[in-house]
């Protein structure tokens, strides 16, 4: 059994000093360092997987595009997704990688069905999909034993963004939003909500949180990246 993450909700935070910090984090742990689990939104940015082709890329426009260190090919990320950074020790976890997206995966799935949705995953493209519409993508570095990046999940965001690009690598992919079901609640709300799935998904202990509750024994922390480099 393993000890509760330390769970951060950032708010707004820019891409690429959040994705430095995951770096930074993943590199100076150690055996005994606690995981940790990030939630953030990020102002519009594309991202590029490390072996991404840039055909993908149709029309960025003004949206900066960051070639960036995960697996994958292009998505897009901006204001009403919720960003999930699983930094986790996957040695301590006995995860492997495939075990890690079907749990990321099984969250999402949980959080849904609370909502009256029913989802699914797919082993020829990761992610989350509501009626073969992607509502959350998958995209992860491991190094050293552990992981960072992680999930996008769909929450309000305005989708003409992926219009510009072929989501995912793939030609005429839908994306869809919890709001397009009928789900309401900010990004917090959200986060918080779906908090105990992403625990019991990747294998923490179970105690930890009351018997037959959602919500976990704490709240998210609200914090920022400044505080995450310096603690």
């Amino acid at each position: 059994m393993n000890g509760l993450p330390v769970i951060r909700y950032l708010g707004t935070a820019p891409y690429e000093p959040t994705w430095h910090a995951m770096q930074r984090f993943t590199d100076e742990r150690q055996d005994f360092t606690p995981d940790e689990i990030w939630f953030a939104e990020h102002p519009p940015v594309f991202t590029l997987g490390l072996n991404a082709s840039r055909e993908h890329l149709l029309a960025p426009g003004d949206i900066p595009v960051v070639q960036i260190d995960r697996g994958g090919q292009v998505t897009y990320h901006g204001p009403g997704q919720l960003m999930i950074y699983p930094l986790l020790n996957l040695r301590r976890l006995k995860l492997g990688p495939r075990d890690l997206v079907v749990a990321l995966e099984n969250a999402v799935i949980a959080y849904a069905a609370t909502r009256g949705l029913t989802a699914a995953g797919s082993r020829q493209a990761p992610g989350v999909y509501i009626d073969g519409a992607k509502l959350a993508s998958i995209g992860l570095r491991i190094r050293r034993g552990a992981c960072y990046h992680g999930m996008a999940l769909n929450v309000s965001l305005d989708p003409q963004p992926f219009e510009r690009i072929n989501v995912c690598g793939y030609r005429d992919l839908r994306v869809t939003r919890l709001a397009d079901h009928g789900v309401r609640g900010g990004l917090e709300t959200v986060a918080r909500d779906l908090t105990p799935h992403l625990l019991r998904n990747l294998g923490y202990e179970p105690d930890a949180m009351h018997p037959g509750d959602s919500a976990p024994r704490y709240s998210a922390i609200k914090t920022d990246l400044q505080a995450v480099n310096s603690r």
